[in-house]
């Protein structure tokens, strides 16, 4: 990390709200979790008072069958940004370029810029054709947040075989893709994933990932990690939810049909961006987006400013819940 570049750079807005008295459809989270979770931590918090095995063998071993590598082509972090960091990190100097994609997740720009590099923004539907040659990273979020857009994978695989001709590493970060049923790109040569158990299993504060890479790349990444960088209770937390196949159906499941239902009662209202995630991106036109989630909040629902994402100037974000939440929200909508 570049010291000069820490001293210019500033935080990044994020949705997400600690008010338990409010529900939230800021923050992109199943509002569910898989069963046994809690059994499963409460028993790992008794080996917590040991330093937990460097190995993490249990927990890359679930993930490697989670997304279809081998455990050696894993390496565990302690949530999805961490990766992305540990990846850029290990990667990216002072004076290099990286394409990162606009609107998305403000922190892929924030990151390069920590390095003392350059971000440079491109559309985010625009991203498989720009010219990967003279650009040290590109950046995919698949899909892409706060749009929902999902990239094809056969399109995405010929993009990475660019990056590759191009000796321009491609990172894809895939915090949202198992909510989907399309393949991951983990395995795939000169890529890193980025995968994160946050979204689709419900832990935000768990704080467990991993990322995914092969030859030179992976060694960079194995050695590039803090020693004991998961806790005990995060790594069995995380190896026990990777493998709840059933959970996993039964949310993509729901949150397809309450996308689609959502989708059709908020069109009337709203222009509603299509979505592949379990989120949609609502234009509100000429109202003021601090008056509309002001509004709502004072009804108890909280919705995502996304005027602060790159490009979105009349915006608002919101996560798809269980049916009886959403109804909650569909209410509060009509009425502000």
């Amino acid at each position: 990390m570049d010291p000069d570049a820490v001293r210019d750079a500033g935080r990044v807005p994020h949705g997400g709200s600690d008010d338990s008295g409010v529900l939230d459809f800021s923050a992109n989270v199943n509002p569910l979790t898989p069963p046994g979770t809690r059994d499963v931590y409460e028993d790992a918090l008794g080996d917590a008072t040991r330093y937990p095995n460097d190995d993490y063998s249990a927990f890359r071993e679930a993930a490697a069958d989670y997304v279809g590598c081998t455990p050696d082509e894993v390496v565990q972090t302690p949530g999805g940004l961490a990766g992305i960091r540990l990846a850029i990190e290990t990667r990216i100097g002072p004076g290099d370029s990286v394409l990162v994609p606009r609107p998305s997740f403000g922190e892929y720009a924030r990151e390069v810029e920590l390095q003392g590099a350059s971000p440079e923004l491109v559309a985010h539907d625009d991203l498989l054709d720009a010219d990967p040659d003279d650009h040290a990273m590109v950046v995919a979020c698949n899909p892409n947040n706060p749009t929902g857009d999902r990239y094809d994978t056969d399109a995405l695989r010929a993009f990475a075989a660019r990056c590759r001709a191009a000796d321009t590493e491609l990172l894809v970060d895939e915090a949202f893709l198992g909510f989907t049923d399309a393949p991951s790109m983990a395995g795939e040569p000169g890529v890193v994933v980025a995968r994160s158990l946050t979204k689709l299993f419900g832990l935000p504060g768990i704080r467990a990932g991993f990322l995914v890479a092969s030859g030179d790349r992976l060694a960079d990444l194995r050695t590039g990690r803090r020693a004991w960088n998961l806790g005990t209770p995060a790594a069995a937390v995380g190896a026990h939810v990777m493998q709840q196949s059933g959970f996993v159906a039964e949310t993509r499941e729901r949150v397809a049909s309450e996308r689609r239902r959502l989708r059709d009662e908020l069109s009337g209202e709203f222009d509603v961006h299509p979505s592949d995630a379990p989120f949609l991106l609502l234009d509100v036109g000429d109202r003021d987006v601090d008056d509309l989630t002001a509004a709502t909040r004072e009804r108890g629902v909280v919705v995502r400013d996304a005027t602060t994402f790159r490009g979105l100037d009349s915006h608002v974000r919101v996560a798809v819940r269980t049916p009886e939440e959403n109804d909650r929200l569909l209410a509060v909508l009509d009425d502000v």
